[in-house]
């Protein structure tokens, strides 16, 4: 078994999409260990995309991250690192196949509704970010 982060970025929660996207991840036999509705402070920001703190675009992915509220998810199941990233598809919506979440429902590269943890490091420190021990419930 492992265990993955999936962010419900702000545009998806503005479009209403959560309770779809969450059914995908359900549908396909994943345990949903961990879940809540936040806020994403600018200090939360650099934490979660600390690799990315100093490049030109940074601002921009601060503003959009923080914009609205997100639903933090710790998605458990086999191969869910993998098996999660394969179901958003790539990062660019327009690019993404159909059938994965980007590719049915975003056209951003940017506003591409869901971040999932890219291997076992990041979904370990990513997890960290987001949930204490103690509200994993698994």
């Amino acid at each position: 078994m492992e265990r993955t982060l999936v962010l419900l970025k702000p545009d998806c929660v503005q479009r209403r999409l959560m309770g779809r996207l969450l059914a995908r991840f359900e549908d396909k036999g994943y345990t949903i260990a961990a879940m809540k509705l936040m806020r994403v402070t600018p200090e939360l920001a650099k934490r979660h995309y600390a690799e990315h703190v100093h490049k030109d675009w940074y601002p921009e992915l601060e503003a959009f991250i923080t914009g609205g509220p997100i639903v933090a998810m710790a998605v458990e199941g086999p191969e869910a690192i993998r098996v999660v990233r394969e179901m958003v598809g790539v990062t660019n919506g327009l690019k993404a196949a159909p059938g994965t979440i980007r590719g049915d429902f975003s056209t951003s590269q940017q506003q591409n509704l869901v971040h999932a943890s890219d291997g076992p490091e990041s979904a370990r420190r990513e997890l960290a970010i987001f949930f204490t021990d103690a509200e994993i419930v698994g």
